[in-house]
């Protein structure tokens, strides 16, 4: 399958699993992994899931406008770009984010291969 194709699977992936249920993220990270959220560092599988599940609001739906990727290490690591809109629950406008993976071992079809080694993301 294609760099490009894999990127759509596992961003499809994420982003669903975010908008239905965030603590079923936590299979895809591990204690070595790190997200960086506006700027503050969290490492770790359970500190990511606490900090993606305690945000402000409970409901929302990401509308993805841009998905990039590249290959990226010999252990089939994938670095990925996203841009979109998000639409909390409540709001008339939606914010505008852009977040950034580095996606190890993703196989379409079998998120539980995968894990995000790192991840940034921002909210404008």
């Amino acid at each position: 399958m294609d760099p490009d194709s894999v990127a759509k699977a596992f961003v499809e992936h994420y982003y669903t699993t975010f908008d239905a249920n965030r603590s079923g993220l936590a299979n895809l990270y591990q204690e070595s992994s790190m997200l960086t959220f506006e700027g503050q560092k969290i490492q770790g599988s359970q500190n990511i899931v606490a900090k993606l599940t305690s945000l402000p609001f409970q409901q929302c739906q990401h509308s993805i406008t841009t998905v990039d990727c590249q290959p990226s290490g010999p252990a089939g690591g994938m670095l990925v770009f996203v841009s979109g809109n998000l639409q909390l629950a409540g709001e008339q406008h939606a914010l505008k984010f852009s977040q950034g993976f580095v996606v190890m071992h993703f196989v379409p079809d079998v998120p539980s291969d995968a894990y995000t080694a790192g991840e940034l993301l921002r909210v404008e």
